[in-house]
């Protein structure tokens, strides 16, 4: 009888201890380890073992002597998903996708596997039922002959429905409801999550098989389970949204195949989630007179250009230290733009509450909407108006000077698209504009340029 062999795992950070600490010296946390006991009952991959497919064999190449014609992307049949991966799904790639419980995680991967249907795809539910699934597919009104469902925890039987499928496709739902017979220990616990996770990258990287994996998220925001999930992985996506808005966005934190600064754009509605191709017009409100305090900036997540509403609220504190509010911009660069308005322009707005909302319900770092939150402010504080008809795109510094932003050919053409009639960029942007635009270009160098030219 083999030994049984137990192991002290922090629960969150996931590093191991042979014997109980108070202090975790990974992560500094207080009273995180937990016993585990780990007892291996085979030394070969359980995946390696449960299926006939034959492993590649590993043998140093040169990379001239690659070849990768036959491990072209995969076309996922989402434009959003394909954008956010960097061009469809590597054959062998892990990909992790974490998000808030109900936030729609399940919803986006079935009608994922739903819509490949050029590809034998296997989706395996830890959390439903098979009927439960079925039922959640005939609401979504979506259907196809090539998915197979799985509703099953256990991974070695996983793995002999794989034998049986051979899919191209595998999508786990979820990663912490797992567990193998080589571990003792309970599902969702370090050890679990590791192992499972680790068996599916195995088999991912020598049958170039397609893995999804749906992971928890913890009660601030990042994945649980232990870090080294999202290391073992090679492309982690976050799916966000604000639940009174019926917008979600997918973004890339990690992406070892593309770029990390793309996201895409879904609705949810009753029948699931819809892509959205141009965000600009659902993130600008309609409205049918000109209102103080708003302002409109051209933006750029990624690739995508879109122009966003920035909205903004001053008035006289009543209590004694004024308010600072943002939703969906940084606090601390908000702090930063008012007192370069209070020391370089000489607004006085250290004595009033400063509001700030990005419509919507997106979360912008592009530091081109500076110029935009600005005037937004001005806009309040004066209770004067800006046009409808113009953006914004700079960045100001802390001496009140209007820096320039890149991609502004990407940014002026957006705003041109969407029936915009001047937009306002620094002046070194526009020395460096080659290209002829139906729309006016104004550069400015300074916020007093700013004022004058929307404020008169």
């Amino acid at each position: 009888m083999a030994k049984i062999k137990k192991a002290f795992f922090c629960q969150n950070c996931g590093a191991e201890s042979p014997k109980w600490v108070g202090k975790c010296p990974s992560c500094n946390q207080w009273n995180t380890f937990i016993e585990e006991v780990i007892a291996k009952e085979s030394s070969k991959d359980s995946w390696q073992v449960t299926t006939a497919t034959t492993p590649t064999k590993s043998k140093a190449r040169k990379l001239k002597d690659i070849a990768t014609e036959e491990l072209s992307r995969l076309n996922s049949h989402s434009i959003e998903l394909n954008r956010v991966l960097g061009g469809g799904l590597v054959p062998g790639s892990v990909i992790l996708l974490g998000g808030e419980p109900g936030i729609g995680k399940s919803t986006l991967l079935l009608q994922l596997a739903m819509n490949m249907r050029s590809l034998d795809v296997l989706y395996v539910s830890g959390e439903e039922s098979e009927q439960q699934v079925k039922m959640r597919a005939e609401r979504l009104n979506i259907s196809s002959d090539e998915c197979y469902f799985l509703s099953e925890t256990n991974i070695q039987k996983i793995f002999h429905q794989v034998k049986e499928v051979r899919p191209k496709v595998l999508v786990i739902d979820s990663i912490q409801t797992l567990h193998s017979e080589h571990l003792d220990s309970t599902p969702g616990s370090v050890s679990q999550v590791r192992e499972c996770a680790g068996e599916f990258q195995k088999f991912a990287k020598q049958t170039h098989t397609s893995v999804f994996l749906i992971g928890h998220i913890t009660k601030d925001g990042s994945l649980a389970g232990p870090k080294v999930l999202e290391h073992m992985v090679d492309t982690v996506l976050h799916f966000e949204g604000d639940r009174n808005y019926g917008y979600r966005i997918l973004r890339t934190m990690k992406n070892r195949f593309g770029s990390t600064s793309e996201l895409g754009i879904f609705e949810m509605s009753g029948t699931g989630l819809r892509e959205v191709s141009n965000p600009s017009e659902i993130l600008l409100s309609q409205r049918e007179e000109n209102l103080s305090g708003i302002a409109i900036a051209a933006s750029i997540e990624g690739s995508r250009p879109m122009l966003i509403e920035i909205q903004a609220l001053v008035s006289s504190a009543v209590y004694g230290t004024p308010q600072r509010s943002t939703t969906g911009f940084d606090a601390r660069r908000l702090n930063m733009l008012l007192a370069v308005l209070e020391k370089k322009s000489g607004f006085r707005l250290s004595m009033k509450d400063v509001f700030l909302n990005i419509a919507g319900g997106l979360k912008v770092d592009d530091p081109a909407i500076d110029l935009a939150v600005v005037c937004a402010i001005l806009s309040s504080n004066e209770d004067v108006e800006i046009d409808q008809k113009i953006c914004f795109a700079a960045e100001v510094g802390l001496s009140g000077e209007i820096r320039s932003v890149n991609h502004i050919e990407q940014r002026i053409s957006e705003a041109e698209k969407l029936g915009f009639k001047s937009i306002v960029v620094s002046k070194y942007n526009s020395k460096s504009l080659n290209f002829n635009t139906g729309i006016r270009v104004v550069a400015v160098s300074k916020i007093e340029e700013v004022f004058r030219f929307v404020f008169g």
